[in-house]
């Protein structure tokens, strides 16, 4: 909108341009402002969702780790191994259980994503023996958050996972099955049955019991 009238002289027209194209610009500013804002924000929100999944991650692993180990999982000492403030872990799991159960679907997602991936690179035996290896870390895993949380919660996490382990296990088998180098008499209620003696392992009898109790399976359930 112009806001100079057309019937002043050159000199003083000029002038009023001038301070138009000023007025102009300055209030152009805001909005630019406005959009750069926009823009960094979206940006800053970004990396804060993406520094906070990182912070997720670690603290789950620590806690894994805390578990797998000596079994005992302090909060505090999960926050300082991960470098985060306790503020931030109770953010993300406001209690401990959150934090053991979160652990232990960890290990489930992992182990079932593993399956077909071991398939894709290894004939069947050589797939099931490295999934089993990882079967052994699960365990001791499992055994340590189940150990820490009450009946009903662990049964809970127990019978969410049936149903992901089960098609992974089923999808190793029936790969054996179909070349085969498994037996076809064997299905995944087998290998939960058998697989379950290792929560009976005792803490000290276990890195030389546990593998040599799966390999034990694993020759049980081959065709020769």
């Amino acid at each position: 909108m112009l806001l100079c009238p057309l019937e002043a002289d050159l000199g003083h027209w000029r002038a009023c341009r001038a301070a138009d194209y000023a007025a102009l610009a300055r209030s152009a500013i805001p909005l630019r402002y406005a959009r750069f804002h926009k823009y960094r924000s979206a940006a800053m929100s970004a990396a804060q969702r993406a520094d906070a999944r990182e912070n997720r991650e670690r603290i789950v692993e620590i806690a894994r780790e805390a578990i797998a180990g000596s079994g005992e999982l302090r909060l505090n000492a999960v926050a300082k191994s991960a470098g985060v403030g306790q503020g931030t872990l109770y953010r993300h799991f406001p209690t401990r259980e959150d934090l053991l159960a979160e652990v232990y679907r960890q290990e489930v997602e992992d182990l079932v994503a593993l399956a077909p991936e071991l398939l894709a690179a290894h004939d069947p035996v050589e797939a099931l023996s490295r999934w089993f290896d990882r079967i052994a870390e699960y365990a001791r895993v499992k055994r340590g958050v189940f150990a820490a949380l009450e009946t009903a919660v662990w049964k809970g996490l127990s019978e969410e996972s049936h149903g992901p382990l089960g098609d992974a296990i089923t999808l190793l088998l029936d790969a054996g099955k179909a070349d085969g180098t498994i037996r076809g008499d064997i299905d995944a209620r087998d290998f939960f049955i058998l697989s379950g003696y290792l929560t009976r392992l005792e803490e000290d009898e276990w890195d030389s019991r546990a593998r040599h109790l799966l390999d034990v399976l694993l020759r049980g359930v081959l065709s020769r």
